[in-house]
């Protein structure tokens, strides 16, 4: 690599870094750990397994739609195969610096080991923009029901919008990514490149397994809301399920955006600003329920380096 982008990528990965670090010394400055914690009680528990008995199933669904996306290719891998790929890459996700890290990593081992790299990664992407698409649709069905009741700030609903719009961009440039020529240069030097376009255009002949994919993202987005319910319930508080579906967009809108590392100190500045601002929820009962979420994080990334430990133990 080449001086001066390592000192560019050194740069970066230190601003993430700072904002992060400054995220965290603002909302403890502001809310004790200690404040946050003495919430969790021993009615925390029976949430926190059901916590995590979702996160199992939200798993499930994630490698159910992306074994689909492969369609023949996919019938031919067990089911467990691709469920232990996702949890390796929420391994590598809590690893890298970036929220996507984990599925280059799990999209480049999957495709190494069964020889469709291509389709991998045209799926792999197709299933992120899919999620993040049903999340948008959640959002703005909930959106006027939460709107006339608490004033969202303008910025807010403006970021998500924004990204939903880039997503359907997103979805729609990778179905016809056939239909434009790549310069012979760029395909000169990323060989791979027409062999990708054909993987995204290939699921305009598959419309079910497109809507598929689309019906599985609905329901990986209400297993979602669903735990981010149950983060509230683990500390003591009912929230409104329409309030959870819009402050959870915004929340994720904000934590995916390459500012910091995975979205960490954005995360609980964003919910605190949100619950305790606009509901009036306890800032020290906000940030114990937020902190909550880092559990099952923790377990994805368990199982995942089970995982990596195992296919690591088979190479050698």
């Amino acid at each position: 690599m080449p001086v001066e982008q390592s000192k560019k990528k050194f740069l970066k990965t230190f601003l993430k870094l700072a904002i992060t670090l400054g995220g965290l010394v603002y909302i403890f400055h502001k809310v004790p750990l200690t404040d946050a914690i003495h919430n969790w009680n021993n009615n925390t528990l029976p949430w926190l397994l059901a916590i995590l008995a979702l996160t199992v199933v939200l798993m499930a669904i994630q490698a159910n739609r992306w074994r689909g996306l492969l369609l023949d290719e996919g019938k031919k891998v067990s089911f467990k195969t691709f469920y232990a790929y996702i949890a390796l890459g929420y391994f590598f996700n809590n690893l890298l610096p970036s929220g996507f890290g984990g599925d280059a990593v799990k999209t480049i081992a999957f495709g190494k080991r069964f020889g469709n790299t291509a389709n991998s990664v045209a799926a792999i992407v197709i299933s992120r923009v899919m999620g993040l698409i049903a999340m948008f649709v959640c959002f703005f069905i909930a959106l006027p029901f939460v709107a006339s009741q608490y004033n969202i700030p303008v910025i807010y609903t403006i970021t998500v919008s924004l990204i939903a719009l880039l997503s359907v961009v997103i979805i729609t440039s990778g179905l016809f990514a056939d239909k434009v020529k790549a310069p012979q240069k760029l395909t000169s030097r990323f060989p791979s490149l027409l062999k990708l376009q054909s993987a995204f255009a290939i699921y305009r002949e598959h419309p079910k397994a497109f809507l598929l994919s689309g019906l599985d993202s609905i329901w990986l987005q209400i297993v979602t809301i669903i735990i981010h319910y149950a983060y509230f319930k683990a500390v003591g508080i009912d929230v409104d399920i329409f309030v959870i579906t819009v402050f959870t967009t915004i929340m994720v809108t904000f934590t995916m955006l390459p500012i910091s590392i995975n979205g960490i100190g954005i995360r609980e500045n964003v919910q605190v600003s949100l619950y305790t601002g606009l509901l009036g929820i306890p800032a020290d009962v906000v940030l114990a329920s937020t902190l909550l979420s880092y559990i099952p994080l923790l377990f994805q990334a368990a199982q995942g380096a089970i995982v990596f430990a195992m296919l690591k133990g088979n190479k050698e």
